[in-house]
């Protein structure tokens, strides 16, 4: 068998494998999701390439030197459209092909992906507008390098996504690779710096040597990611990298607080021990000291619009990305939790106590600003409460509607999680209701009783969290055999 018809059986493996999963149905409405997204992302691709072929103004590199912003924004969009292949090599480790055969075809079907055809959205209009003001061969050129930017960026993206699923402290590089370019604005940070940087690349651009130099490139990542993505996912599959436990904290603190106690103290291990829980925790609340401190001490979020949803950001990252699966971790224990009553509704109190204390995170960084006049903190309070009390209402009705337990320890292999329609109408609900609240109240009575209305309405939702957490609890104790039977046909 070559390798084309190897790449083609397993491009038709995976289709066959995703309508017979028993999540087929939820993939459905997740595929309608992304259909959407994609469509409004194409129309706002073409709106900035008009824009950058306008102002271009017959330059053909502008595009080239666009890369500069075009590239960072695009690692960062990978994170919502694309997984890592090696996340589909798993089943076909021991067959008998060559190990590195696999990853090779899911690493060039990551070239041919529907996500990156998306950028012609862009560079298309650019292109037909730089035709009708420059040469056919330069446009030509040019919108064959920009496709290759993108490619290459797939592979510069695979490859720091593996490291991150190790140790999210490899975002760091990732930050500092892409900030390379704009190493002489550290020494001499000016816009005329920044112009000379825009202006030598896009010269660059349309020189010939920068086809080739971007193939090399291309096949070079191509091949360490081979390497990498073969050795984490043996290492996975062979659990090479698990280690014992040199001491178990107590957590005695909490034994006062009785079956939520343990609770919590089963949320704090699990956060901590677990690779998968430990790398989400770690990567949300580096992402919310960042962007708090970026709002608090820098002057680029100053409209006040943009500083409201900032703050609504920092506060609700961490409950977003960490609960948006609520239930999914403790699906691999599902049946244990079932075997007292109301265990599920003490880890639901848990759950909604633990994630109400990690708001103070953001709360602190931020407090300094207030300080300094930025905010007030009426704003801090209000959307402390606001994400506390009524978002976590909202984000805790997923409880009832989430049946796909989630590895705990996978990370490289584990399989993508996909919703259905309920669930993809609550986190709808989750972005647009402080937003229209916030709207509202701007249009009506003003920002300071906008805040105090929050405040109230998100202490409301916290002081009477047993009550609506008793009702999540019932209705998913009449899923619970639908609920139980969606875990175990999903574990890994």
């Amino acid at each position: 068998m070559t390798r084309l018809e190897l790449f083609r059986l397993l491009r038709k493996n995976i289709k066959i494998s995703e309508k017979r999963s028993p999540i087929f149905e939820q993939n459905k409405w997740a595929k309608v999701l992304v259909y959407f997204l994609s469509a409004m992302f194409i129309i706002y691709l073409i709106m900035y390439g008009s824009i950058i072929g306008s102002a271009a103004d017959g330059e053909a590199g502008t595009m080239i030197a666009a890369m500069l912003i075009i590239l960072p924004i695009d690692f960062l969009l990978r994170f919502i459209f694309q997984s890592t292949p090696a996340m589909m090599v798993k089943p076909y480790i021991l067959l008998p092909i060559s190990r590195y055969t696999a990853i090779e075809c899911f690493l060039v079907s990551s070239h041919f992906s529907g996500y990156n055809f998306l950028w012609l959205g862009m560079f298309i209009p650019y292109s037909i507008i730089l035709f009708f003001s420059g040469s056919i061969l330069a446009t030509i050129y040019v919108l064959i390098l920009s496709m290759l930017f993108i490619i290459l960026n797939s592979q510069i993206y695979l490859f720091f996504r593996t490291l991150i699923n190790r140790s999210p402290l490899w975002f760091i590089p990732a930050i500092l690779f892409y900030a390379v370019p704009f190493t002489p604005m550290a020494f001499k940070p000016s816009e005329k710096t920044f112009e000379k940087i825009f202006e030598g690349i896009q010269s660059a651009g349309t020189e010939w040597w920068l086809l080739p130099l971007l193939l090399l490139a291309i096949v070079g990542v191509f091949f360490l990611n081979r390497h990498f993505q073969f050795k984490y996912v043996y290492e996975e599959i062979s659990k090479k990298t698990e280690k014992a436990l040199k001491k178990v904290s107590q957590f005695k603190f909490f034994n006062r607080f009785g079956l939520i106690g343990e609770y919590l103290k089963l949320e704090l291990k699990s956060n901590m021990r677990n690779r998968t829980m430990k790398s989400r925790c770690i990567l949300s609340l580096v992402m919310v000291s960042f962007f708090s401190a970026i709002i608090a001490y820098t002057s680029i979020y100053d409209n006040p619009m943009m500083i409201n949803f900032w703050l609504l950001y920092c506060f609700a990252l961490y409950s977003m990305t960490s609960l948006i699966k609520i239930m999914g971790q403790e699906g691999n224990y599902i049946d244990l939790l079932m075997t007292h009553r109301e265990n599920i509704l003490a880890l639901l109190k848990a759950k909604f106590w633990f994630y109400c204390c990690i708001l103070i995170v953001p709360f602190v960084i931020l407090l300094p600003a207030v300080f300094t006049g930025k905010f007030t903190i009426l704003m801090l309070f209000a959307y402390m409460f606001l994400v506390g009390g009524c978002m976590h209402f909202i984000i805790f009705q997923l409880a009832i509607y989430n049946k796909q337990t989630l590895p705990l320890q996978l990370k490289v292999t584990g399989k993508g999680n996909y919703e259905n329609g309920i669930q993809i109408g609550i986190e709808m609900a989750i972005l647009l209701v402080p937003g229209v609240i916030l709207g509202l109240g701007y249009l009506t009575v003003g920002l300071t009783a906008t805040y105090i209305f929050m405040c109230v309405l998100g202490l409301g939702f916290i002081l009477t969290s047993n009550l609506w957490l008793r009702n999540i609890y019932n209705r998913m104790m009449k899923r619970r055999y639908e609920n139980i039977e969606g875990f175990h046909e999903t574990r890994v």
